[in-house]
């Protein structure tokens, strides 16, 4: 039978464990590019953006975010705002920051829901199978990106860009199951994804 630890061991195993966790955190933290906090200023608390300009990052697949990040900082997509914020980040911090926020949870958007544009977005979603790719919740996966629970402005502009002029880092798969709809489409659509719990 095993001899019961005295209680001033214990306390000082539990001393040790949360000392341990402290100093791992802060590790990690230090291990952290120094781009991490302008990345915040723009994306919002870990992540989950203030500007409905400005997408979320927390919670989107971490493959979406490693292949974004190569294509911003190799300047294949041409996104104002990032240009040489990613400047001399090698691919080992670019994957730190994607495992960063793909390990945020999203907080939920607050804003009120138009019952018919919300219903109307995902008819027109299930009809052009977009959960077949970004999944039936619309959280994305792997090289594919989280939808639901992003900002209906920065949705819509996004798909309109798809639509009407997909630039060099665009997937083109997008711009073919966007092809001819109508901006009405895309503010039901936009609207509904954004709503999307």
């Amino acid at each position: 039978m095993p001899r019961p630890t005295p209680p001033s061991l214990a306390r000082h195993g539990k001393r040790l464990a949360v000392l341990a966790l402290l100093c791992f955190a802060a590790g990690a933290q230090a291990q952290q590019p120094q781009q991490l906090q302008l990345c915040l200023a723009c994306h919002g608390p870990q992540g989950n953006s203030q500007n409905p300009l400005i997408p979320s990052l927390a919670g989107q697949p971490r493959i979406f975010l490693e292949n974004q990040l190569v294509l911003i900082r190799e300047g294949l997509r041409d996104i104002p705002p990032m240009k040489g914020v990613l400047d001399g980040l090698k691919d080992a911090d670019l994957i730190v920051l994607a495992q960063y926020f793909a390990a945020q949870t999203p907080v939920p958007l607050v804003g009120a829901v138009d019952a018919a544009r919300y219903e109307r977005g995902k008819t027109l979603a299930r009809s052009m199978l977009c959960g077949t790719c970004h999944l039936p919740a619309y959280q994305g996966r792997e090289q594919i990106p989280r939808l639901a629970g992003q900002h209906e402005r920065f949705l819509r502009l996004v798909m309109q860009e798809y639509r009407d002029q997909p630039g060099p880092g665009r997937d083109t798969a997008m711009s073919a199951a966007l092809y001819g709809l109508k901006d009405e489409h895309l503010d039901d659509l936009a609207h509904f994804l954004s709503h999307v719990k």
